[in-house]
């Protein structure tokens, strides 16, 4: 990370990344990052190494009107979207221009009066984190290399920060789970039925993130439009430091001729979580399988004979992974990871 990175990490307080809502949290990465890299509207989402090329598990903007927020989230999750991950990972672009999708685009952001959008991974040395949008209004001066070169070299310490997000404080244990809630989408990605349980999941969660409604009808559409194009369901989760627990949202195809899809929010389990915490904490493979043996509720002296080695050797791992999560012991650590 260089010097630029470093000092953009140390603006950005760690008090923003708990607790803070969707506009709060843009605004004040906007403000920062504004400062090397000049806009007028900025998206941030996270993924983390263990997700892969899906669904964003949390996101803050800043600057972008609604209805083009709306629009352009609809396109990436519909396959409308000019720069993929594939693209992305071989240099920060700016989406505009002519011809092929990319004409699509055009036509989108001339109508919302935006003139381009640099777009960059956030990737360090262990993998992508997220994803960073940054818009200029239409006659606005347009991105240009150094723009692209400053926003690139910002990347590690935006990863970082989204690292910290996830991570910061002790990991948080929720108060009993409520149970899980269900919504079916017809094939137009609108809500057909809903269970009183997930009204109950929506209300909580706009709530706790203050973020416009719009955001959430987008993202189950597009579980929606994703479930349609894979034989398996789309999993995403959501970090405890957004939603105040790790939530899960996974989507499925109904196997009734319909044409519909089920998308199930809930707690989500050890099982599914597993990934994803070991990932943002920055746990070890060898950590990783400690952690999964104490889970399923072996003792130390057990998890060194599964694995063969010494009880010295799997402590010092316990010791290491809450150190990493600030977890009190291993009854926290498994409550945290239990929804």
């Amino acid at each position: 990370m260089d010097r630029s990175g470093e000092r953009l990490l140390r603006e950005l307080p760690a008090a923003t990344g708990q607790g803070a809502g969707w506009e709060e949290l843009g605004a004040e990465v906007s403000r920062v990052v504004a400062s090397v890299v000049p806009h007028d509207g900025l998206r941030m989402a996270g993924v983390g190494p263990a997700a892969g090329a899906g669904p964003a598990s949390f996101s803050f903007w800043h600057g972008y009107e609604a209805g083009f927020g709306q629009a352009l989230l609809s396109g990436c999750y519909a396959g409308d979207d000019p720069f993929g991950w594939e693209d992305s990972a071989r240099r920060p672009v700016v989406v505009a221009g002519e011809g092929g999708r990319d004409d699509v685009v055009r036509r989108l952001f001339a109508a919302h009066g935006v003139g381009g959008e640099l777009r960059v991974l956030l990737r360090d040395g262990r993998g992508v984190w997220g994803t960073l949008g940054l818009i200029r209004a239409r006659g606005a001066r347009p991105f240009g290399e150094r723009d692209l070169a400053d926003a690139a070299r910002l990347a590690p310490a935006l990863a970082a920060f989204l690292r910290r997000h996830v991570t910061a404080g002790p990991p948080a244990v929720a108060a009993p789970s409520p149970p899980p809630g269900v919504l079916v989408l017809g094939p137009d990605h609108g809500i057909r039925a809903v269970t009183p349980a997930a009204l109950a999941w929506r209300s909580d969660l706009e709530a706790r993130l203050r973020a416009p409604e719009w955001t959430g009808r987008t993202f189950f559409a597009g579980l929606s439009a994703l479930a349609r194009t894979r034989s398996e369901p789309v999993l995403v989760l959501g970090p405890a430091a957004s939603y105040g627990r790790w939530i899960a949202c996974q989507a499925e195809r109904l196997q009734d001729g319909s044409g519909d899809v089920a998308v199930v929010i809930q707690a989500a389990t050890a099982a599914q979580l597993l990934p994803s915490f070991c990932s943002w904490y920055g746990m070890t493979a060898r950590e990783r399988q400690v952690v999964e043996h104490l889970h399923s509720g072996a003792a130390p002296k057990n998890i060194a004979r599964r694995l063969d080695l010494s009880v010295h050797t799997v402590n010092d791992h316990l010791k290491s992974v809450f150190r990493k999560t600030g977890a009190q012991g291993r009854d926290h650590l498994i409550a945290a990871m239990n929804g």
